[in-house]
């Protein structure tokens, strides 16, 4: 049974039983829809529309010399998008942690996941003000949505241990990204079919895009109302009660709690190399694609779409394999796959959009499952009752430190000065994440860890 709190939540009491299984498929299919609900705002917004407007509305701010000056700060306006992604990053690094530790000393995750959920969303419908020389207004609403994101995953993603046993998590993991690429392809199939006939609707382009961007706000808080509705708290034992001001004394216990468990920590270290390599390929494939092959806008959106679409059939066409021969041995074919991905692009020649969207195809399938595989592989190396902790350092590497791969890829693109140069150079996440993966020995982590160990991981 659930009893409500205070504020109107319900959490467990002791005898729910936590191995019900309709209980426990009614919760893990109210947790698939906060993939549903925010996946749409990494999809239109951070890497289809927010980018290149928010660049062309510094540029109109910008003086003779192509400089904006925030807080009297000289910034090229080309720069502002990825200044203002690098700062939200900086500020969910501090904040995430907190969010963890806070979660799971309280054992109240759901309210701070409806709080970051709904200012994330809050500031995202509010991009639809973004215009004429606000570039000031885009850059802090792309701040507040960016890190408010990254605390709601830190508690979405700590659910995972408690509403999935250990041999279904991969499935339900993968069906949760499922879910998340479903709504990104189905809000960026609107999202196109607005854009490309913007003019016989009457809009500007602005006002097309601008309409695009506050959409996936709207979206976003109007699906969170399903996980709030039916995931649960769970009570803590006495005395584990804990509060915000507690927060950075329980992340340094966190970061020492960690050092006990070196397998865990080795499996962190090769997600951080190899997603920082997804990630980077993700945020600058547009890129590559404008400036490179010299395609157009509408042929990028539909390769990101393509990208959306495949990446369901990938995520959950990989759970599949992961069955017959583990998660870690199908993340670390995914991984060679990327890197063949690589390789085609930088040999890809200009105006190619056939073979744009190949490309396209072959990360959709990869990208979906090596994302959901990695975060249920993950969940079976954490301590129970440290789940939220844990999770905020995983979310860490997932968004926090995802930094390094585009500074690798400006820098090969400012000494070389080629596109092609830049892209290559991503391989070496790829691969070092391949050797750093296959040294973990996943099954004596997961004991290590105190957790079943599946037949299959």
């Amino acid at each position: 049974m659930t009893t409500g709190s205070t504020d109107g939540t319900e959490t467990s009491t002791d005898s729910d039983d936590p191995l019900d299984p309709r209980a426990r498929r009614r919760e893990q299919h109210g947790w698939y829809f906060y993939d549903f609900a925010c996946s749409v705002y990494s999809t239109s917004v951070v890497t289809v529309f927010l980018g290149p407007y928010l660049t062309s509305v510094a540029k109109r701010a910008a003086d003779a010399d192509g400089f904006v000056h925030p807080l009297g700060i000289p910034v090229r306006a080309g720069s502002l998008f990825a200044y203002s992604v690098s700062l939200s990053v900086i500020i969910a690094v501090v904040l995430m942690p907190l969010a963890g530790a806070w979660a799971d000393r309280t054992g109240r995750k759901k309210p701070l996941l409806a709080v970051a959920a709904y200012v994330g969303a809050a500031a995202t419908t509010g991009m639809f003000f973004l215009s004429g020389e606000r570039y000031l207004l885009g850059a802090l609403l792309l701040i507040v949505a960016n890190a408010a994101l990254s605390v709601s995953m830190v508690l979405y993603n700590a659910y995972l241990p408690q509403i999935a046993e250990p041999a279904e998590r991969d499935a339900v993991s993968s069906r949760g990204w499922a879910f998340g690429y479903t709504s990104g392809a189905l809000v960026l199939m609107l999202n196109l079919a607005l854009y490309l006939g913007h003019e016989g609707l009457g809009l500007s382009e602005s006002s097309a895009v601008r309409i695009c961007l506050a959409s996936a706000g709207l979206w976003w808080g109007a699906f969170t109302l399903i996980p709030l509705r039916r995931l649960r708290d769970r009570h803590l034992p006495p005395g584990g009660e804990g509060s915000v001001g507690s927060g950075w004394r329980q992340l340094v216990a966190t970061v020492k709690d960690m050092r006990r468990y070196p397998l865990t920590l080795s499996f962190l270290l090769a997600y951080l190399v190899y997603n920082d390599g997804v990630q980077t390929v993700i945020s600058q494939a547009s890129i590559y694609g404008s400036e490179e092959l010299r395609l157009d806008q509408s042929t990028l959106i539909t390769a990101v779409l393509l990208v959306q679409i495949l990446a369901v059939v990938g995520a959950l066409g990989m759970a599949r394999l992961a069955r017959t021969h583990g998660a870690k041995r199908t993340i670390m074919g995914s991984l060679a796959v990327w890197t063949l991905i690589l390789a085609a692009a930088y040999f890809l020649p200009a105006r190619s959009a056939g073979w744009f969207f190949v490309l396209a195809a072959g990360i959709g399938l990869v990208l979906g499952g090596s994302q959901a595989l990695s975060r249920s592989l993950f969940s079976h190396l954490v301590p129970r009752g440290k789940e939220a902790e844990y999770f905020s350092a995983y979310e860490m590497s997932d968004r926090g430190l995802s930094w390094l791969g585009p500074l690798v890829f400006g820098l090969a693109y400012q000494l070389t000065g080629s596109y092609r140069q830049a892209i290559i150079s991503l391989v070496v996440f790829f691969a070092l994440g391949f050797f750093l993966l296959a040294r973990v020995p996943v099954r004596r982590a997961v004991v290590a860890a105190g957790n079943p160990v599946p037949e299959r991981i």
